[in-house]
């Protein structure tokens, strides 16, 4: 098997392992009955934090290819992307469903008198179509709407930073690094700061290129006679 091959396995099968590691472990002290002494709210934020740290995964593999070209990383953007929404979905269902068991005056007050309710919930609407459309069938049907509807993904991501603060209230650290990640990953994708990160891979390129023909250079050279020996030839 050639190594892209393995690689390229290797980072399927481990990106599938470690995004459902976290619900694993949900399910196992959910079992084990070791959740909080509030169990609802513990698996709403643990659903709720592992949708953002895949999101933000998710929205890293473009400027990692644009600053390595490591083409096996580019498949896993899809995968997270998709993982996030279903960490998403079930942070959304028990919300609904375990926190204000389906009843539709509870979740109207909820969501339209908590801000944080209503920011998350319009956080997930903007994913919604995004995981729907994420098949190669649909970015044959969009051709280049695909990509421009694919960008509200920062959309969403900024959504559910203001969600994760609002809720949190007090201690807001952890959501303003996790603000200021997806702040410098967004400033990445702007034309001029790509095209910067290109030009200094191709230096980088070029330098080792250079550096490595002359290195061979030097190793191909004939070595000097020693002063006063004569060649065989003579």
């Amino acid at each position: 098997m050639r190594l892209d091959g393995l690689m390229t396995r290797w980072l399927r099968w481990g990106t599938h392992s470690a995004a459902l590691a976290p619900l694993a472990v949900i399910l196992f002290l959910a079992w084990q009955g070791r959740l909080t002494a509030n169990p609802i709210q513990d698996i709403t934020l643990r659903t709720g934090q592992t949708a953002l740290v895949l999101l933000v995964l998710s929205l890293s593999i473009t400027p990692l290819y644009t600053a390595f070209t490591i083409k096996e990383l580019l498949p896993l953007r899809r995968r997270l992307g998709l993982y996030a929404f279903l960490y998403a979905t079930l942070h959304f269902l028990i919300f609904i469903g375990l926190d204000y068991g389906f009843d539709p005056k509870l979740l109207k007050e909820a969501i339209f008198e908590k801000r944080y309710a209503l920011v998350g919930f319009a956080a997930f609407l903007v994913m919604l179509p995004l995981a729907l459309t994420s098949t190669k069938g649909w970015m044959r049907r969009l051709g280049k709407r695909w990509k421009a509807l694919h960008r509200w993904v920062y959309v969403a991501a900024l959504l559910v930073i203001v969600h994760y603060v609002w809720l949190v209230k007090s201690d807001i650290r952890v959501p303003l690094l996790y603000g200021a990640i997806v702040g410098i990953l967004l400033a990445l994708r702007i034309p001029a700061v790509t095209q910067r990160v290109r030009q200094f891979r191709q230096a980088r390129r070029g330098g080792r290129a250079s550096g490595a023909a002359t290195a061979a250079g030097r190793r191909a050279a004939p070595k000097s006679q020693p002063p006063g020996r004569e060649s065989a030839a003579d």
